[in-house]
């Protein structure tokens, strides 16, 4: 697999991204919002991991599908070997694997829209692509039954209230799944912006445009 040499910067930053949220994933936020735990809700990683969406869309829309998904299998490679010691092994698999699936979908849905109105093709692709992302990191890194991976660290054993003056407990996985992707819709929205700034400034090379 060749890597363009234009697309590198995008690869340090995929890189930088998903390295960082794999460590950051470790530590809950600490504080109450209305009542909340927010420890039970949201973990540091979730602020940084929607710039992988960020990365992947601008590289596919500068170079092409192709490209993008070169950065992508490059940041893969690069930041699980990084993240199996920045973080633990059941996290890094976790990681790497909801990091290539979701970003691969990303690509995908970008691509089909890519034709519509600017924002169009960014949101649904991250969005869809968080989703996917969301449940298969939060089940593989911390579900029961995907124990064989490895063992759950104590800060993610126990119940949450999710709801706060309600009391709706969830496993603490659940309600972080509920946290972090409540942050990349958000994220989602408010990144468009230096998206949108992005393109103004670069036009697409000539093979961006392919359905590949």
């Amino acid at each position: 697999m060749l890597i363009d040499k234009r697309t590198l910067p995008f690869v340090g930053l995929m890189t930088l991204v998903v390295v960082a949220s794999n460590y950051l994933v470790q530590f809950p936020i600490q504080g109450t919002l209305f009542g909340i735990n927010l420890a039970d809700l949201l973990t540091y990683g979730a602020f940084t991991y929607p710039f992988a969406f960020l990365v992947t869309d601008l590289t596919n829309r500068q170079f092409g599908p192709s490209a993008a998904r070169k950065v992508v299998a490059a940041g893969f490679a690069v930041a699980v070997a990084l993240s199996i010691w920045a973080s633990t092994p059941r996290i890094a698999i976790a990681s790497g694997t909801a990091y290539l699936v979701g970003q691969l979908l990303d690509i995908t849905v970008f691509n089909y829209l890519r034709r519509l109105t600017w924002w169009k093709a960014p949101l649904a692709a991250s969005l869809l692509g968080s989703a996917l992302d969301t449940v298969i990191f939060f089940s593989l890194a911390f579900a029961p039954v995907f124990a064989f991976i490895g063992p759950n660290d104590d800060f993610a054993i126990g119940w949450a209230s999710i709801l706060g003056v309600l009391s709706t407990e969830a496993p603490r996985g659940v309600s972080w799944a509920i946290g972090d992707f409540s942050v990349k819709l958000l994220s989602g929205i408010v990144l468009l912006v230096p998206y949108g700034a992005f393109i103004s400034m670069v036009k697409p090379m000539p093979q961006a445009s392919a359905k590949a």
